[in-house]
């Protein structure tokens, strides 16, 4: 399973270079995986990632974060106009999820430039594993070596993946 972003330029099947059927693919706005709730409403990450890891028993989720991303440079910057759902306030719940690691990138980066907008993207990454790891089936699946779970990072700029070392929370190079 991959959980990307909806932007067009980052296909995870031409980054992974597989065939159709091959993945199952979750996209969405900064390639997001909320908290585990049981609350009324929608959740349609929650039933895609319920449906692969029970349902199709996948044995690894990548969560696959890329440069330029649009949802985490409005997380960071905050620049997202409108609060009411449909006039800006999905996105703006949906970015949300990075409130706290956004914090944290601005205390080390500030809010501008390449360097906090990359950071960002990075944070997104490890707010989306960290979230997974809410998930009852997730969890269980993890601690029994039945799943593992990856972050991963690429960007269109130089073309290179970079791989979560989730030790050291480094973004390493794939050579």
């Amino acid at each position: 399973m991959v959980i990307a972003c909806s932007d067009s330029r980052v296909d995870p099947a031409q980054i992974f270079d597989t065939d159709p059927g091959e993945m199952f693919v979750v996209r969405n706005v900064a390639a997001l995986v909320p908290p585990f709730e049981t609350s009324p409403g929608y959740h349609g990450v929650s039933a895609a990632l319920e449906f692969a890891v029970q349902v199709l028993k996948v044995r690894k989720i990548v969560v696959l974060g890329h440069g330029m991303c649009g949802g985490c440079r409005a997380a960071l910057t905050q620049e997202l106009e409108g609060t009411e759902p449909g006039e800006g306030g999905f996105i703006n719940d949906w970015i949300g999820l990075l409130g706290p690691a956004r914090d944290a990138v601005v205390h080390a980066h500030g809010t501008s430039g390449r360097p906090a907008e990359r950071a960002m993207e990075q944070a997104g990454v490890k707010v989306s594993l960290a979230n997974l790891r809410t998930f009852p089936c997730v969890r269980r699946k993890e601690a029994a070596g039945e799943l593992r779970l990856r972050g991963a990072f690429f960007a269109i700029s130089d073309g290179v993946l970079h791989v979560l070392d989730e030790d050291t929370g480094e973004f390493l190079e794939v050579q």
